[in-house]
């Protein structure tokens, strides 16, 4: 079965394993998905990702973060762009994410950044997700 939107679906897998507590979780791999978990690792929501050699497709490997307590370093994923209606933000309206806390991910003519680095580098692009 295809999937209409595979970043939704990524989000949904990682949001579903961090409440279940899994160690890791499996996410069909894509250039775009690779860029998102690189994200996500540069910026200690999770502790790595590997690309690992399925027998049909190649999937990536997230191996999720917690704290100390056992509690999921990622409190939530939210995707704002999705195939149906697109949200494009220029520099200036790149949203701060619970003040600074979390994180935007944004596509942008440059590859996929953080918002604060498409702020930084003057660009603006496709509002892919929230983090927190």
């Amino acid at each position: 079965m295809t999937v209409s939107d595979p970043i939704a679906d990524m989000l949904t897998r990682i949001r579903n394993a961090v409440m279940a507590k899994h160690e890791y979780v499996l996410v069909p791999a894509s250039r775009i998905k690779l860029s998102i978990a690189r994200i996500l690792k540069e910026e200690g929501f999770i502790n790595d990702y590997e690309v690992v050699r399925g027998k049909p497709h190649r999937v990536i490997k997230i191996h999720l973060k917690y704290t100390d307590h056992n509690q999921p370093v990622i409190s939530g994923l939210e995707r704002v762009s999705k195939p149906g209606l697109r949200v494009y933000v220029g520099r200036k309206e790149i949203p701060r994410v619970y003040g600074g806390l979390g994180i935007a991910i944004l596509s942008t003519s440059k590859g996929v950044k953080t918002g604060h680095q498409a702020w930084r580098q003057g660009i603006g692009g496709e509002l892919l997700c929230y983090v927190w």
